[in-house]
């Protein structure tokens, strides 16, 4: 296997100190706009020669395809933002290569009602092309990181394995993670973080579709594992919900993340404030005026979450809930991912929150090359036998829980 990685910043760098413990490719193409960036990460691995390091531009297509043809890469591994997904997402499709990424195409709500009905859903681009991909045997595996990705694989394992009938699948996301030196500090990116908390949730419900509510509704209180404890969580918009009912049968499924009160405050008043638009807007410079987009502007205030983790502590926390029947009697199950940044900073030098996220688009790869997973199409990850991913993440060193409720 040939990787043509696009992105090395935080995950990405990720992706090339765990790959760079397994033997399963042949080469690893590390590429990013700044040179500097992917030449760094490159030169971290103790001289592999299996990585190089190449720059490129994300959002354009045909340069992304041409690298592909010139390093005869056989796969594209997206670690960028979700902006630039479709553009690789096509660029893998010219040069007849296989796609992977971590997040999917970008919504658009719906004009009139946002808070009751989708309008462009999360992936929706994608999936318009999954029979041209499936026609010319083409695969792309898309939503695989830790949420959408992991979660999804234990929404499959609990359908293969675990019950006979499900009600609900709820992925639920929780942290005790703390910064030192910052009042307000995400542990990943907060461009991405502002799309999905501000953008209208997505829920499932058989018989009705997926339709949205507003920001941050339907609050609980989650009893997160492994000493991070109770965390309240709230709806947010995220892929497992329209991934999940594709291929699994459940009555309802919902995406809720632990952000706390002070982080939904934040988020709320950059909403408020019109700092969370993409749109440029004209602002007065030493040269004259420029273009520039609030959300960027916001994101190059705030630190880069991978140079955290040294003032990092504390526990992330990845997982998927699930409520049914087995054998007739009633069964609720939590499955999950716990990643100590104490331990990831130690053993890969990367903050658990990347690091948990870089870690399932390896475990993929290494499947793909083996051919445990195979397939044409676009297919989320819970189109793929669960077992033979579970199995690996452990022989990687990270392994997985399940609690009964």
């Amino acid at each position: 296997m040939r990787v043509l990685l696009v992105g090395a910043g935080g995950v990405g760098t990720a992706i090339t100190r765990i790959a760079a413990r397994r033997p399963f490719f042949e080469a690893m193409v590390v590429a990013d706009y700044d040179l500097a960036r992917a030449e760094a990460a490159v030169a971290a691995l103790d001289g592999d020669a299996r990585f190089r390091a190449e720059r490129v531009d994300a959002s354009d297509e045909a340069a992304v395809t041409a690298l592909l043809r010139r390093h005869a890469c056989d796969v594209l591994l997206n670690a960028t933002d979700p902006r630039f997904v479709l553009p690789l997402f096509r660029a893998a499709r010219a040069a007849e290569a296989t796609y992977v990424d971590m997040a999917m195409s970008l919504s658009r709500p719906h004009p009139q009602r946002p808070y009751e009905e989708c309008g462009v859903k999360l992936g929706d681009a994608q999936f318009e092309q999954a029979a041209d991909w499936e026609k010319a045997g083409a695969l792309a595996v898309v939503g695989m990181g830790v949420e959408p990705g992991l979660s999804d694989v234990f929404a499959r394992y609990a359908a293969d394995e675990l019950f006979d009938e499900i009600e609900e699948i709820g992925v639920r996301d929780g942290a005790n993670l703390t910064v030192d030196g910052y009042d307000f500090a995400p542990s990943f990116s907060i461009w991405t973080t502002i799309e999905e908390c501000l953008n209208p949730p997505v829920v499932y419900e058989e018989g009705r579709g997926w339709f949205t509510t507003e920001p941050f509704s339907e609050p609980e209180v989650f009893d997160f594992p492994e000493g991070i404890g109770p965390v309240e969580c709230v709806n947010v918009e995220h892929e497992e919900v329209l991934l999940v009912p594709r291929w699994v049968d459940a009555r309802r499924v919902t995406f809720k993340y632990g952000l706390g009160e002070e982080f939904i405050g934040t988020l709320k008043t950059l909403h408020l404030l019109g700092l969370d638009r993409t749109e440029p807007v004209t602002v007065p410079g030493a040269d004259g005026p420029v273009r520039v987009s609030p959300r960027d502007v916001v994101a190059a205030c705030l630190p880069d979450p991978a140079t955290l983790g040294e003032r990092m502590h504390g526990k992330t926390c990845a997982g998927t809930w699930v409520r049914g029947v087995k054998d007739g009697s009633p069964r609720e199950v939590y499955l999950y991912h716990v990643v100590d940044n104490q331990w990831s900073m130690k053993e890969y030098g990367s903050q658990a929150v990347v690091w948990q996220t870089a870690v399932n688009p390896v475990v993929a790869l290494e499947l793909l090359a083996d051919g445990a997973w195979s397939g044409a199409g676009v297919l989320g990850p819970e189109a793929f036998p669960a077992r033979p991913f579970l199995d690996l993440l452990t022989a990687y060193g990270s392994p997985w829980g399940m609690r009964e409720q």
